[in-house]
């Protein structure tokens, strides 16, 4: 049975979020916040249903009135939503994590965090796109994104999120491994690009099971179609975890290199690096003003990737000590220092076991997963007694629940920042700021 809803507000998540005439919480695909919506609800739940917009009777006035993008792959689920509507509910979602991850009084997370800082591209900004691997109905390899939540692949021909020289590669890059690996799968399971304005490098990541693979000619067919500057193939296991076996170049560089914050980045194709450059360069920028740490002190990164904030933090004379547990980004990370010219301590191992052996710190960087701090790892950085604490968040409701952990652990939420490196999604990066509280 359908009915009209008025949507409140935006949810995290792709779904536009108001009430049925029950009373009952409703989320629904297809609708933005303001919009009149007739919907028909597909499940309903003891405390909240979810349905689907059939027809939006009242568009809202903050519906953008263009969207670049017309795929219907679930990569740019905000991209009916005006940018300064976007903003605006990235920070409420922000505000609404602490009220319920952490306990705190609305009026409290209200004024503690603070605007969302814009990208200075709303489109055009994604260093890196993914796309997975299928069949087409021929039994042709087909490349694409999967939508949100299903193994279902959607064929995209260009990604206008992704910055230009990366923008018409999928259909590019489809048609160059159909004709390299022909009907044969070779075990390609994923294929990873990473392009970058500031350098002019684009990197071409072929992901696969081990075994037989056919490199030269893979090689050439994507040098002819994409010009590449790097080829590589990634062997791994297949699914979430993607446990790497070995990595080796094709040809070019055999790797891909960035600018960020007037440092040069060499980064392996396993490694982690922020999709958004110049947004990434806010990160950075927050988390030197929010730490304060001058010259020779001790500063600890946690989860430091290939050195976004030690190479900065080390660049600006502290003496910093990096953890970090993937190996391919460990070799970043020492490579990227050399380069910069600058010292900096790198521990290859799981921040919730190396930080108890690190000592005393004067401060303290950290850039978890998703899934947030480890167990245990609140109270080693209680232990470490440092005056400040950075904490880079890219989940506002596992970071909420950190929050909680760290206060209770003595440290106190002095500034939450968002900053938007995912335009047109629900995605919302945070820096955070903690200071010791005397006891």
């Amino acid at each position: 049975m359908a009915e009209i809803v008025q949507i409140d507000r935006m949810s995290y998540g792709s779904a536009g979020v108001g009430r049925l005439a029950s009373g009952k919480t409703v989320f629904v695909e297809g609708a933005v916040a303001g919009d009149k919506a007739l919907v028909e609800v597909q499940k309903d739940k003891k405390s909240f249903a979810r349905a689907k917009a059939l027809e939006i009777v009242g568009p809202s006035p903050e519906r953008a009135q263009r969207s670049e993008c017309t795929a219907n792959c679930s990569g740019c689920p905000w991209r009916d939503l005006a940018y300064g509507a976007q903003l605006r509910a990235k920070r409420a979602n922000v505000v609404d994590a602490l009220v319920k991850n952490a306990g705190w009084d609305k009026s409290r997370a209200e004024s503690l965090v603070g605007d969302a800082r814009a990208s200075k591209r709303q489109w055009g900004y994604r260093n890196k796109i993914e796309l997975g691997c299928g069949k087409d109905a021929r039994g042709l390899l087909a490349l694409g994104f999967f939508r949100e939540g299903t193994h279902e692949l959607e064929a995209v021909p260009n990604c206008p999120a992704a910055v230009r020289p990366l923008q018409k590669l999928p259909k590019a890059l489809s048609g160059a491994l159909r004709y390299a690996l022909g009907e044969e799968s070779c075990g390609l399971f994923r294929v990873g690009v990473r392009g970058s304005l500031r350098t002019k490098d684009v990197e071409v990541a072929l992901w696969t099971t081990p075994g037989a693979f056919p490199r030269a000619v893979a090689a050439k067919t994507l040098n002819s179609a994409c010009k590449p500057t790097s080829v590589v193939r990634v062997m791994a296991e297949e699914g979430a975890a993607r446990k790497v076996k070995k990595v080796e170049a094709l040809s070019g560089k055999g790797c891909w290199e960035e600018q960020l914050c007037d440092q040069r980045f060499l980064v392996s194709a396993p490694s982690f690096f922020q999709v958004n450059t110049a947004q990434a360069e806010e990160l950075v920028g927050l988390v030197l003003e929010g730490l304060a740490a001058g010259p020779e002190s001790y500063v600890a990164d946690l989860y430091a990737g290939g050195g976004t904030f030690s190479i900065p933090l080390a660049a600006a004379g502290a003496d910093v000590v990096a953890v970090e547990a993937a190996g391919s980004s460990v070799r970043d990370l020492r490579r990227n220092a050399e380069r910069a010219g600058v010292q900096v301590e790198v521990v290859g191992g799981d921040a919730a076991r190396e930080l108890p052996e690190l000592g005393q710190l004067d401060a303290l960087v950290v850039d978890p997963p998703r899934a947030g701090l480890a167990a245990g790892v609140a109270a080693s950085i209680a232990a470490a007694v440092p005056k400040r604490v950075a904490y880079v968040s890219c989940d506002p409701f596992t970071w909420a629940r950190d929050v909680a952990l760290l206060e209770r652990e003595g440290y106190r939420l002095v500034s939450a920042t968002p900053v938007d490196m995912f335009p047109q999604t629900y995605h919302i990066e945070t820096v955070s700021i903690f200071e010791r509280a005397i006891r």
